[in-house]
């Protein structure tokens, strides 16, 4: 906005301007949009500081609780930006931050968006969508396609089929799950003779109906916590949700499957779906899916498989029989924003039958009527962006076997992580990759030694403090800003099933080098140094127990 006394005021004309054009090509904004389409990392590097800022003192910029009442100019709020959120936000696409599902995105993606922002348009109707909807549903057929590879006539017949559809686009895995499950739910007690469905009548009385004293939804204690989100919200409550043990390599336990099952039949609950997972979010580890689709076929129940961070290892033909048994799925969530370098937030799901979804059709008189082809008319969001758009170029411009080649390498690289941990005499393999995530530890070798002869108490301790040691590594990993490591609690059976705090990495970015691996064990060795009275304790212990004390 501009004015003659370069004073800010509030006037329609000045208003209208921030929707046409920018301030000029000397802007903050602008020089901050050439930055970016540039070299996003360069950029990040300048203006995101490397030390570490504890949240309230962040918090001191973002106190104000009143709207202001005179406007601003803006590169004076871009520089704003910068020195309050951008310098403290967090370097997810750093080729040393390894913590999370998060990785660096295609360059591309930038001018891309500008254009989906541009355009504005709302995917929950035609009206104001039109071609973002085709597209859409052909970037929902694509990846349906590469879980069930149905044939060319499939497609011709169901992708643009206004009364059916092949999935949804959501913002995330969670809501992603959440649909899954209710249409696992509505399918579960459909109309029948004087009942009109649960989604009409609601669960009390779909239970009396159908004589079922409850509802279940059986998944592997590793299960993601959204799935008890989805319980809460399709009103069958958390405790419904049923969890199955895992094995040594997390995957979940057929016989106990089968035997949750038998119970539940036994005092008639009613399983609306079994969730097999593809790729579990603390050790990346898949479900035998093919065994569990059997067990669902056995126990006719729905058979959902969240595949939201391993899905995209479909793109390899070298590593796709990992998810062998997928096709058998009734429904698989997939994250775009995981390993198909999207953009936070883009999640879908897909649906084997068409014809799954119209069990929570909706529709309203000035939208979603019937007979049209909007989107909205499936989903559980209602106005939503077209990310889709996004992931649609990225299809393209990456193509599958560049997909490949970023999955073929992201494992190829926790393989080479595990064995580089595996060689040091100081750390410690927690869980071995199935995917491009695994777990580890710091623990010098007579720490190590010790805690597998000691017993009771004192082994109990010891693992304590070694656990305080992990949180106290990666909490100060964190804080030195130089790389990034998360953290996470499983219970080993190598550790007779203690609770053990291990660090947890994801080797998805690209740009991660080996270089940088070696760097990181180094830099916790030398945080370790820096925790005396941890390690002396630890060495007090260790001492007790070689005593035999």
């Amino acid at each position: 906005m501009v004015s003659q006394d370069k004073t800010a005021q509030v006037n329609f004309e000045s208003l209208l301007r921030i929707f046409t054009v920018p301030e000029g090509p000397e802007s903050t904004l602008t020089q901050i949009e050439e930055s970016l389409s540039g070299n996003l990392n360069q950029f990040l590097k300048e203006h995101i500081v490397a030390e570490e800022k504890p949240l309230r003192e962040i918090e001191k910029d973002f106190r104000q609780s009143i709207l202001p009442e005179t406007p601003t100019f803006v590169s004076d709020h871009t520089q704003h930006l910068l020195d309050t959120l951008v310098s403290h936000s967090v370097h997810t696409s750093s080729p040393s931050f390894i913590g999370h599902m998060t990785s660096a995105l295609p360059y591309y993606l930038m001018p891309l968006s500008k254009i989906m922002i541009a355009l504005n348009q709302n995917l929950v109707k035609i009206e104001t969508s039109k071609a973002f909807t085709p597209l859409e549903r052909q970037v929902l057929g694509m990846l349906h396609n590469l879980i069930y590879a149905q044939d060319d006539a499939f497609y011709s017949r169901w992708m643009h089929s206004a009364q059916h559809s092949l999935g949804a686009f959501c913002s995330g895995g969670t809501i992603a799950n959440i649909t899954a499950l209710w249409v696992a739910r509505n399918n579960a007690f459909p109309a029948d003779g004087e009942f009109r469905g649960i989604e009409q009548q609601g669960i009390f009385k779909a239970l009396k109906h159908y004589d079922y004293e409850g509802v279940a939804i059986v998944v592997s204690e590793r299960g993601h916590y959204s799935l008890k989100k989805a319980a809460d919200v399709l009103g069958i409550g958390r405790e419904s949700l049923v969890p199955v043990k895992t094995d040594d390599h997390n995957k979940v336990c057929l016989t106990d499957l089968e035997a949750k099952l038998n119970e539940l039949e036994e005092n008639k609950i009613k399983t609306i779906a079994v969730v097999g997972i593809a790729g579990t979010t603390e050790t990346g580890n898949i479900d035998p899916l093919a065994e569990i689709a059997a067990i669902c076929q056995k126990h006719q129940c729905h058979f959902h498989v969240d595949a939201a961070w391993g899905g995209a290892t479909l793109m390899s033909n070298k590593h796709r029989d990992l998810l062998a048994g997928i096709e058998l799925a009734d429904s698989v969530t997939i994250d775009a924003h995981k390993q198909l370098y999207i953009p936070m937030g883009a999640g879908m799901v897909l649906f084997k039958d068409p014809h799954s979804m119209a069990s929570i059709e909706h529709h309203a008189a000035y939208i979603l009527r019937k007979g049209s082809k909007d989107l909205g008319s499936h989903a559980l969001e209602g106005s939503r962006s077209g990310m889709a758009m996004l992931l649609y170029s990225s299809m393209h411009i990456i193509s599958r076997p560049g997909y490949e080649l970023l999955i073929n390498a992201s494992l190829d690289k926790a393989r080479y992580f595990a064995d580089l941990i595996s060689q040091q005499s100081d750390f410690e393999l927690v869980t071995e990759p199935e995917l491009c995530l695994l777990t580890y530890r710091y623990i010098p070798p007579h720490v190590k030694a010790a805690l597998h002869k000691a017993t009771g108490k004192k082994k109990h301790k010891l693992n304590e403090l070694i656990n305080g040691l992990t949180q106290f590594i990666q909490k100060h990993q964190r804080e030195n800003g130089l790389s990034f490591v998360s953290r996470t609690t499983l219970t080993p059976k190598k550790w007779d099933k203690m609770t053990t705090i291990v660090f947890r990495v994801v080797l998805a970015n690209p740009l991660t080098t080996k270089e940088i691996l070696h760097n990181i064990l180094n830099e916790q060795r030398e945080i370790a140094k820096a925790a005396p009275s941890l390690t002396k304790q630890i060495n007090t212990v260790v001492d007790a127990i070689e005593s035999g004390l």
